[in-house]
């Protein structure tokens, strides 16, 4: 029932340690696909709306913005560009799996995990 060889019993084990890394990995991946929303929600504070980006800073390119009061979606967190005194970026996931500055999105719930 168990491999004898040497190349058998290193296969197990690649296996085995395959199928932990995607048992565990289940959970984070759904909230992260593509077909729903992403766990964690915030909503805008801009007065003025807030600029969706192609990557966590002002220099990545703009690629949509939401309004004020606008609930979003978050997938995630990381550092980045500081913007007025805070480092954090929002990996959203309301169509556009882009991104957006922390300053200007206050947490609906609990903050969202890091990236």
């Amino acid at each position: 029932m168990f491999p004898k060889s040497t190349s058998g019993k290193l296969t197990l084990c690649v296996l085995t340690g395959a199928l932990t890394t995607a048992v565990a990995a289940g959970p984070a991946l759904a909230a992260d696909s593509g077909g729903g929303h992403a766990p964690y929600k915030g909503r805008v504070i801009a007065k003025t709306g807030l600029l969706v980006r192609s990557g966590p800073s002002t220099h990545h390119r703009v690629v949509g913005s939401n309004p004020y009061g606008k609930i979003v979606h978050i997938v995630c967190k990381v550092n980045g560009e500081n913007v007025n005194g805070n480092p954090r970026w929002y990996k959203l996931s309301d169509g556009s799996w882009a991104w957006s500055s922390a300053r200007y999105i206050v947490n609906i719930g609990k903050a969202p995990r890091w990236c």
